[in-house]
């Protein structure tokens, strides 16, 4: 009788694409102005993403699109959130506003775009220069997931 024999590392490997976006933009218009920009239509997801941490409950925006055509999903989620910290050794009048990033390892970024089922036809960087030209976008990169510890946090 032969044996099957299976890896994790068989399912380990990144089918999508990160990029990270630095702006001053809230995240209504961002969506908005990526939407006219990709030919998108990114809408808000009624399920923010929730993180626990000891400090409290953060929660980040997300804005989805599944491209039946391309057989692609894309999210467009907040990196940075505030909230006010559960902290029992705060006063009643002191207010102590916590910042939580979904990936702490990209602390400056704003948002990250999130393309899932992508393959090596991909083209990444025409996303980025299109992204690029949006006034007000300060910054758009490529992020390298293997280099991210907190990736599990992007599994939703």
């Amino acid at each position: 009788m032969a044996n099957l024999k299976l890896t994790l590392d068989d399912f380990d490997s990144n089918d999508f694409e990160l990029i990270a976006i630095h702006t001053t933009l809230k995240d209504f218009k961002l969506t908005f102005l990526i939407n006219a920009n990709l030919n998108l239509l990114l809408s808000k997801n009624e399920n923010d993403i929730t993180i626990k941490s000891n400090d409290g409950i953060g929660k980040f925006s997300r804005f989805c699109f599944e491209d039946d055509k391309q057989d692609l999903t894309w999210d467009l989620i907040k990196n940075k959130t505030n909230f006010y910290s559960n902290n029992s050794n705060i006063g009643f009048f002191v207010e102590d506003t916590i910042t939580m990033n979904l990936i702490p390892e990209l602390k400056t970024t704003d948002f990250l775009l999130k393309i899932d089922n992508v393959d090596f036809s991909f083209n990444s960087q025409e996303i980025i220069n299109k992204i690029s030209k949006i006034k007000d976008v300060s910054t758009v990169y490529k992020v390298e997931t293997d280099k991210i510890k907190s990736i599990n946090n992007l599994i939703f």
